[in-house]
């Protein structure tokens, strides 16, 4: 219904005495009749795009050959990105609309129901049965007219967002184009033979998606060059061809994007793997003994993790597969890998292909909504306590042949450590000791996590977080429901990876305080001037401070005892300050662990360096201030 029918039928009720009744009538034509507009914009939903985006008729320009070679019309991103949130508001109106929907049909059963109440009553208002009829006729006419609006709407959001889509996607050729000459150039420079075959080549992605992969995808198929594939040789002596076979593979879900690298090499060495972590520091003997086999092979992309004696130009001077594994968790995916020694090696990249939408289903903890993305939801069960077994101090469900750790999902998001959480949350009443349980899967690994109740599933617009909130863990996004609540959409991978960190505690039990006791903070700085003035005014505030001379020396100190933050320089020898924060945030017992850089270099990039080796601050030594310093640790402490 325009604006311009509701302002009519308003003036006319104001400048004369009409019927109630026949003002209802004409309300309910005009919501129900669409106007001249609505009609053409139900037929061609295009039209609420701009100009620059509708299909027109342009004036003949000079042929450009491109990749796809087809017409194309250049529109800039941002209009795009304008356009897809004006769709996903659509969107939003939407879900409000099927609420009203909703709301409409308790309506409904109320009026049933007092239908046979009033039957069973003998007196009525004579003229009782001539107004139900007229209420029972408003009522069905309103649930029909939102129906229909709903569908309209429906109609409208879903053509536009599909059209924006389409308009955001490009083929993968466009990202697999450099791969022929760069294999061909890489075996020539090693003396090997490989065949590349290319794979799904016309599938479609979004062009953000493309990008963010590129640079992966590249150091992949170099490492399996440099790496995975033997010498012509070598190979004849194992009885294979002398020509290598590199096959990139992509194919697209519902959900996903999948890029695999396969190569028909040597395989992952575990043995060489193992010696190079204990090398490193990274394990003890004992532990690589009881770690599974696909737990070894992700070793490989630990920073700076490499079991080359010497550093090539083909697969990088220090980069190791640790940069691959950044990206893609960037991009909210995952990577598995999967060897098979003798006979190759498989890279698997997923990657959501949902940028702005995602299934969900909504979850309750104590009266606080939560989303879980159905991408890696396995199933839900009800658990009772018996059915919870104690494995190396985890809490473990036993499901058939299977040992999954599980977790109170409100204690791996900490809620209980939140200022407003006692604000917020609404204990649940418990009726039964079973509980719900969510299962995740990704990849090779699985984790349980208790909530209170599973309200529904849906799909939602997801809004990404600011820079400033992007390194929250287990949070993904956030989303408006059609309630006008906002609601977080938590990360599933993060999710294992916290409760893989989780300390440890009896089944389902309350978290016991721990103890107060002087902070220890190790300080990493190799100019003995700076690190005596940082000692003195660490300890004059309070805190025990244990020094080290260079980024090596604090690594190896880190593990003699415990520490509660980490203060460290940039520019030192053996390692620099990024690698320090790289090294340790690969250990699970330090994910957590407060880290501050205290450095001369101001870039953007040296910045950003620090915050994807995982530091928690960044302070410049030419803006040096005690107090902020103090305040920085004290508040990440």
């Amino acid at each position: 219904m325009s604006l311009a029918k509701l302002r009519k039928i308003s003036n006319a009720r104001h400048a004369a005495h009409i019927p109630i009744e026949q003002l209802l009538h004409d309300l309910r034509a005009a919501i129900a009749a669409p106007t001249p507009t609505e009609n053409a914009l139900l037929l061609n939903p295009t039209q609420l795009l701009p100009p620059m985006v509708r299909e027109e008729t342009l004036a003949p320009t000079p042929r450009v050959e491109n990749l796809s070679q087809r017409e194309t019309v250049r529109v800039q991103t941002r209009d795009l990105d304008t356009l897809m949130a004006q769709a996903e508001e659509l969107a939003v109106t939407r879900i409000q609309i099927a609420q009203t929907s909703t709301q409409t049909d308790q309506l409904m059963t109320l009026w049933e129901e007092w239908q046979t109440q009033k039957q069973k009553s003998a007196s009525a208002e004579p003229d009782a049965p001539s107004y139900e009829e007229r209420l029972e006729n408003l009522i069905l006419n309103l649930k029909t007219t939102v129906q229909q609006n709903s569908s309209k709407l429906e109609l409208v959001a879903e053509d536009l967002r599909d059209r924006i889509r389409k308009l955001q996607l490009l083929p993968l050729s466009t990202l697999f184009q450099p791969l022929p000459r760069t294999v061909r150039d890489l075996a020539k420079q090693q003396s090997k033979e490989v065949n590349l075959i290319l794979e799904g080549e016309d599938t479609l992605a979004d062009k953000r998606l493309l990008e963010g992969i590129k640079d992966a995808l590249m150091h992949l198929v170099r490492n399996a060059i440099d790496h995975g594939i033997e010498p012509p040789e070598e190979r004849i002596a194992a009885s294979k061809s002398p020509t290598a076979t590199l096959r990139v593979k992509a194919y697209q879900t519902a959900i996903s994007l999948t890029i695999e690298i396969t190569d028909d090499g040597q395989g992952l060495n575990l043995e060489h793997i193992k010696q190079t972590a204990i090398k490193q520091g990274l394990y003890q003997p004992e532990e690589l003994e009881a770690m599974p086999i696909s737990q070894i092979q992700e070793l490989i992309m630990a920073p700076g993790f490499s079991t080359r004696t010497f550093i090539t130009e083909i697969s990088g001077r220090g980069v190791g597969l640790d940069v691959v594994r950044t990206q893609v968790e960037r991009l909210k995916g995952s990577i598995q890998i999967d060897s098979t020694p003798g006979q190759g090696c498989t890279f698997r990249l997923q990657l959501s292909t949902a940028l702005s939408t995602v299934n969900v289903v909504l979850v309750k903890i104590e009266g606080i909504t939560f989303a879980l993305p159905i991408e890696f939801l396995q199933m839900t069960l009800m658990v009772s306590p018996q059915e919870i077994v104690k494995t190396d101090g985890q809490d473990t469900l036993i499901l058939g042949e299977q040992s999954i750790p599980v977790a109170d999902l409100a204690d791996v998001l900490e809620l209980s450590k939140s200022p407003i959480y006692k604000w917020l949350a609404q204990p649940n009443p418990v009726e039964s000791d079973r509980r719900l349980c969510v299962l995740f899967k990704i990849g090779d690994e699985q984790a349980g996590f208790f909530v209170d109740q599973l309200i529904d599933q849906q799909e939602v617009v997801r809004k990404p977080l600011s820079p400033l909130l992007k390194r929250i863990r287990n949070v993904a996004g956030a989303t408006l429901l059609g309630t006008g609540d906002i609601c977080m959409i938590l990360n599933p991978p993060d999710l294992i990876k916290s409760l893989q960190r989780q300390p440890h505690s009896e089944p389902l039990a309350v978290t016991k305080p721990t103890t107060l006791h002087q902070p220890v903070i190790l300080l990493v700085e190799d100019s003995p001037l700076v690190r005596i003035q940082e000692k003195r005014l660490f300890e004059g505030a309070g805190y025990e401070v244990v020094t080290a001379t260079n980024g090596l020396e604090g690594y190896n100190t880190l593990k003699t005892r415990q520490f509660d933050a980490v203060v460290s320089d940039v520019e030192m020898p053996k390692i620099d300050g990024f690698s320090l924060v790289a090294k340790i945030r690969q250990h699970p017992e330090h994910y957590d662990l407060p880290i501050i850089l205290v450095t001369t270099l101001d870039s953007a990039e040296d910045r950003q360096k620090g915050a994807e080796a995982g530091a928690n601050a960044y302070i410049l030594k030419g803006h040096f201030n005690q107090d902020a310093l103090l305040e920085t640790l004290g508040r990440l402490i």
